[in-house]
């Protein structure tokens, strides 16, 4: 681990995946509550559209990212919540939409396909300084909104209509769900990659109920979780020579199946424990 320190490359990448790692879950806590955890594909998708209008434009991908993936995550939530067009409809026009507008304006900039590869399955040793930097920033904004506004969030994902009752501006903060998660997809699009932000996103907050029982708890963990597969990844890619993103999801996935089995053991063991033993 000590030796990883001496490349100013690494030492990077972990700082980019050390926010990737907490961001993610946090707000995918509340996509989860909300039964909206393929939202992060689609707006990871719609992401690609915004990172090749950087490319055509020279303005800086990351940025262009968050605004494109910002703008359709305020346009998801909205037809949502009018109810002229269902969740899993809007979600296949983001979709086809992102993937479409991506490939169309990356061929216009006269990008390579490398090029766009690093955007969608990341490329976490490329980072630079100011890519950190705006890892950094962005990741902190998400930890601090998700950790502050919980109480609130948590009421708009619990019960839609109770929080409206109770006086909580469910449609403001729904949108606010929906941008954090987009800015989040574009914090990690360099770590895990636009195809794969959706499962950090997902998989440490299924493996963190699998051992809680409280929205905070499961919340907490998650976080976590999603710290210690994000490092993990980059440290295993190094020793491994095997690509970042990929590795970052299969241990959230080993985390998972881990938490899934030594439930279903205690599960079991409670069941056949006789009454009255301790």
């Amino acid at each position: 681990m000590l030796e990883l320190l001496q490349y100013p490359f690494m030492q990077r990448a972990l700082l980019a995946a050390v926010f990737t790692g907490l961001a993610a879950p946090a707000i995918g806590t509340y996509l989860v509550q909300r039964r909206l955890a393929l939202l992060g594909d689609g707006l990871g998708h719609i992401a690609l559209t915004g990172v090749a209008l950087g490319l055509l434009t020279g303005w800086a991908p990351t940025l262009t990212a968050v605004a494109v993936a910002a703008a359709g995550a305020v346009l998801i939530e909205v037809l949502r919540r009018s109810g002229r067009t269902s969740g899993d409809v809007a979600l296949a026009m983001l979709f086809y939409g992102g993937i479409a507008g991506g490939v169309l304006l990356t061929g216009l900039a006269g990008a390579s396909a490398a090029v766009l590869n690093r955007f969608l399955f990341g490329s976490i040793t490329t980072v630079s300084s100011s890519d950190v930097w705006v890892v950094a920033v962005l990741g902190v904004l998400v930890l601090t909104l998700s950790l502050v506004l919980a109480p609130q969030l948590f009421a708009v994902c619990q019960d839609e209509e109770h929080a409206k009752v109770s006086g909580v501006p469910v449609g403001l903060y729904g949108i606010l769900i929906a941008v954090l998660a987009a800015v989040t997809i574009t914090v990690a699009m360099r770590t895990v990659g636009l195809l794969l932000v959706s499962a950090l996103m997902v998989v440490p907050v299924a493996a963190a109920q699998q051992a809680t029982r409280s929205f905070r708890a499961t919340h907490l963990v998650a976080m976590g979780l999603g710290l210690v597969a994000a490092v993990g990844g980059v440290v295993t890619s190094y020793e491994a020579d095997t690509q970042p993103g990929p590795t970052i999801v299969l241990i959230a996935l080993v985390a998972f199946v881990v938490a899934a089995l030594v439930r279903v053991v205690a599960g079991r063991v409670r069941r056949v424990r006789p009454v009255g033993s301790t």
